[in-house]
This record gives C-alpha cells, sequence and structure tokens, in this order.
C-alpha cells in the first residue's frame, strides 16, 4: 500500500486466490483483485485487498 491509501499493484506479485492458488488480476475501475479461475472478485477497500471468500463478489 502506498501513502495515499491506495492499493499498489505489485502486491499482485504475492497475492493468490484463496480458492484456486491461481494468480489474480488487478481492476481499478471496481477496485477489485479478479480470479478468474474461481470466478469471483475481492474488493479492496483503502488500500487493504479483503482476500475473503466470504466478501468475494461472484462473476457471470
Amino acid at each position: 500500500m502506498n501513502h495515499s491509501g491506495e492499493f499498489d499493484p505489485r502486491m499482485l506479485e504475492a497475492l493468490v486466490c484463496p480458492l484456486t492458488q491461481s494468480t489474480l488480476r488487478y481492476c481499478p475501475e471496481h477496485m477489485e483483485l479478479v480470479s478468474r479461475a474461481a470466478r469471483v472478485a475481492f474488493p479492496i477497500r483503502n488500500g487493504i485487498p479483503i482476500l475473503l471468500i466470504d466478501e468475494a463478489r461472484k462473476l457471470d
């Protein structure tokens, strides 16, 4: 996280989907981390990714 509280995309190097262990894609438009393998999106709040399954949004 940088000083402004925004998500730092460099964090993606260390983060994986908690469901599938696959890579995540950063979506700045929705402030989410998307797991294509699990078809869910995890929210980013105050620059912090919330990688909790209960918080994930299902994707179509």
